[in-house]
């Protein structure tokens, strides 16, 4: 089960990767406008945070949350198995 991520995390996140909301929307299959007010920190349905974060841990992103939350990329190699 993943834990819940800031609004602030998905936008840094999608920074790192170089990617738009459309190629966010694309890879997670949450649509755009969804994206977009999570990203204003509108308050999303479980599932559907899952669907996005799962699509960037995918594309390398991990998200950090010890004393300050964030998020950086991760090689191959470097992933967890256990998600």
């Amino acid at each position: 089960m993943h834990k819940m991520v800031s609004s602030a995390q998905i936008r840094a996140a999608r920074g790192l990767l170089g990617w738009t909301i459309r190629d966010l929307a694309a890879r997670s299959g949450v649509h755009r406008n969804t994206i977009t007010r999570m990203e204003a920190d509108a308050e999303v349905h479980k599932p559907t945070m899952s669907a996005v974060m799962r699509a960037l841990e995918d594309a390398g992103i991990e998200f950090l949350d010890g004393g300050e939350p964030g998020v950086r990329m991760v090689s191959r190699n470097d992933r967890r198995v256990d998600k």
